[in-house]
C-alpha cells in the first residue's frame, strides 16, 4: 500500500511538472490585442446600446462620446445616428433599446424623422 501511495504522489508530481512545462514554456497561450473597430456589427450595436443606457442614467454626454470614440468609427454622431436608424429599420432591438438610442441621438443633435415617432412616445422624454 505504501508503494502504491508513493507511486501515486510521484506520478501526480511528475504530471504537474510536465503539464506546467508544456503549458508555460513549450506551448504558451497566444494573446491578441484586438481593436474595438474589429467587432462585428452585432457587438457594436450592443456596445452602443449599453453606452446609451449609461447615458440615460448619468446624463454625461461627454463621457458617452468618449466611450463611443473607442469604436474608432470616425464621427460619433454619425455612428449613433446610423446605428439608431438601422435598428429602427430592422426592428433588431426592443422598444426600450430604441428609445435609449433615440435619446442619445437627440441629445447629440442627431434626431431624424425616422427617430421622431420613438421620441414622441413619451412626450419627448423617453
Amino acid at each position: 500500500m505504501l508503494r502504491f501511495a508513493r507511486s501515486l504522489v510521484l506520478g501526480l508530481l511528475l504530471g504537474a511538472i510536465f503539464g506546467l512545462y508544456l503549458g508555460w514554456i513549450q506551448f504558451p497561450s497566444q494573446t491578441r490585442n484586438r481593436n474595438m473597430r474589429d467587432m462585428s456589427q452585432r457587438y457594436r450595436d450592443d456596445y452602443t446600446v449599453m453606452i446609451a443606457a449609461g447615458y440615460a442614467l448619468a446624463r454625461d454626454l461627454e463621457g458617452a462620446i468618449e466611450r463611443l470614440q473607442r469604436l474608432e468609427t470616425g464621427d460619433v454622431g454619425d455612428h449613433v445616428q446610423d446605428r439608431t436608424e438601422r435598428v429602427i429599420r430592422t426592428s433588431a432591438r426592443s422598444l426600450d433599446d430604441i428609445r435609449l438610442l433615440v435619446r442619445l441621438a437627440n441629445d447629440m443633435g442627431r434626431l431624424t424623422p425616422a427617430m421622431e415617432p420613438f421620441w414622441d412616445l413619451s412626450g419627448g422624454d423617453p
